[in-house]
């Protein structure tokens, strides 16, 4: 196996206003619904606990109906992308 040291961008400093916060939410939300999208054309569908033999996979319902600690997960991937791009020197600002 080879060493491999994840080295993120550095977004310890980059805070989000509240549209960005609120752009968080609504690219979580996109986040979910493309891997839902990517799963059920692999011929996945829901089930209530995972089983990758069968495919089947609890999380594959709406974005609104998953517990907070799934959509905790697309969140924070949003957010660090978000302060990424900030970070990179961009701007991020509404048409």
């Amino acid at each position: 196996m080879k060493n491999y040291l994840p080295k993120p961008i550095d977004t310890a400093s980059v805070e989000l206003s509240e549209d960005l916060l609120d752009l968080t939410e609504k690219l979580a939300e996109n986040a979910h619904d493309h891997w839902a999208k990517l799963r059920m054309e692999e011929g996945w569908t829901w089930g209530a606990e995972r089983n990758d033999a069968s495919r089947q996979h609890p999380d594959l319902i709406p974005y609104n109906e998953l517990p907070d600690s799934e959509k905790e997960y697309d969140r924070r991937s949003a957010m660090e992308t978000l302060k990424a791009i900030l970070a990179l020197g961009y701007r991020i600002e509404p048409r």
